[in-house]
């Protein structure tokens, strides 16, 4: 989806994002037949849960497979960025990989519903929406892109930092806003009444320096590694959106599998359930704002209620956004509403 708080490229560095080759390499298996593998390849650097999570499934797979199957995963984008090789997975140049929402929206523009701001009321209700009442659409509609939907993870929280806290919506009127360029990202801003800017990422700590603008909607994990939290200090927890990730497989390859090689593929991939990933990357930007705090940052908490002050706001623009994303957009809104009634927490 093309909304404000999609992740950045730079930001992505740091989601668990996989761009493999066709599945052409084979080793000796435990039963001394050849053995298939897939390339697998994240932009995440080492020492990150989401390299640690790849680590994991790379042992589980090969564990359950007896060694018939293997993952060779590529850390830190070696192979590439995840909004090119989204497509070649697609295409068929590529085996799996995980991905941003916002990625595999490349593909299944509808899939960009899920970055709506303040859509969810919680993150309690966004997982479960998503785990009962997303996987069986979303898994169709990539399916007739020849994309086989494996399963969630999870990639981060955008909240809203800049030189002072920003509890209320009113605290951003009339400010200068870091934009990314598109309709959508305009739309939020403006119904806050700030004054969208659009900025590249790169330009973002050089134009809060210059005063070009006051507030941007971003991520811890790219927020704090980049250096951003020293130049705009203040972060404002209004957990404006939770991008929740995917695991993704060219169908063919998939096809190419042998009846046990899916088995313990999908058998790797339950052993560590969506939820339990989610845990995983969400205590770690806890870690990561602790991080902040001790390094002389703030980090200003605020509540429910003035949450919803802040989706309030914003609740009368998802009509436009959601024009923006088309018609099957507004399939999957109705798919989301409709699920609040046994989701909302």
């Amino acid at each position: 989806m093309k909304a404000a708080i999609r992740s950045s490229a730079l930001a992505r560095i740091f989601l668990v994002a996989g761009f493999g080759v066709a599945a052409s390499i084979t080793t000796a298996s435990a039963q001394g037949t050849p053995a298939t593998t897939l390339r697998y390849t994240t932009g995440a650097p080492a020492k990150t849960p989401w390299v640690t999570q790849l680590e994991r499934f790379v042992a589980d797979v090969d564990e359950e497979s007896k060694g018939a199957l293997k993952i060779d995963p590529f850390i830190a984008a070696q192979l590439g960025n995840e909004q090119d090789t989204i497509q070649q997975i697609a295409r068929g140049r590529i085996d799996m990989g995980g991905f941003s929402t916002g990625a595999v929206a490349l593909v299944l523009p509808e899939l960009s519903v899920l970055s709506i701001p303040f859509l969810f009321g919680s993150t309690a209700e966004q997982d479960c929406i998503i785990d009962k009442y997303m996987t069986a659409p979303i898994s169709a509609g990539l399916a007739k892109k020849g994309v086989k939907f494996l399963g969630w993870t999870e990639v981060g929280t955008a909240d809203v930092i800049g030189k002072r806290p920003f509890v209320s919506p009113n605290d951003v009127n009339g400010l200068k806003a870091a934009a990314a360029s598109n309709k959508v990202s305009a739309a939020l801003w403006s119904a806050l009444g700030a004054n969208p800017n659009p900025i590249g990422i790169t330009e973002i700590s050089s134009a809060f320096q210059t005063g070009l603008v006051d507030v941007q909607a971003q991520v811890i994990t790219f927020y704090l590694p980049s250096g951003l939290n020293k130049i705009a200090p203040v972060l404002t927890r209004v957990e404006m959106a939770d991008a929740p990730g995917i695991i993704v497989m060219n169908q063919a390859a998939w096809d190419k599998l042998t009846a046990d090689q899916k088995s313990a593929l999908e058998r790797a991939i339950a052993r560590r359930s969506a939820d339990l990933l989610r845990k995983e990357i969400r205590s770690f930007e806890q870690t990561l704002r602790d991080l902040h705090v001790k390094g002389g940052g703030q980090v200003v908490e605020i509540t429910r209620e003035q949450r919803e002050e802040w989706r309030k706001k914003i609740k009368p623009v998802w009509p436009t956004m959601i024009k923006e994303i088309g018609s099957e957009g507004e399939a999957l809104f109705k798919a989301i509403e409709a699920g609040r009634a046994s989701c909302g927490v």
